[in-house]
């Protein structure tokens, strides 16, 4: 007779070391820059440990850059919105001084 146990197998070691999650620039990005490109960076940056730790190291690592990239369009998205609105303000002011060296501010109210 044959006797047949559960033989307990290994765990299978990872191929190389664990990528970084991005999470801290998620996290800034959110709250600097850009909140909706930061928050897609959050959830995919949520996801890379569980992943790892199932063993799907692959889809951890694809995770980690989707994270990293998405956090980089945040942060992108952020500063183009800054110079645009820096651009937009020093517009105004030169229109506003503009205005002013034509005597329109000498006007007196009854």
């Amino acid at each position: 007779m044959e006797q047949n146990y559960y033989q307990p197998q290994q765990p299978q070691q990872a191929p190389f070391a664990k990528p970084d999650s991005n999470l801290v620039w998620g996290i800034l990005t959110t709250i600097l820059c850009c909140i909706p490109f930061g928050i897609v960076s959050i959830v995919m940056a949520s996801k890379v440990d569980p992943l790892w730790f199932a063993g799907r190291y692959q889809e951890a690592c694809e995770a980690a850059r989707s994270a990293r990239n998405w956090a980089l369009a945040a942060a992108i998205t952020g500063v183009v919105i800054i110079l645009i609105y820096v651009i937009y303000v020093i517009y105004v002011a030169s229109q506003v001084a503009d205005a002013a060296s034509y005597g329109y501010s000498d006007y007196y109210y009854y």
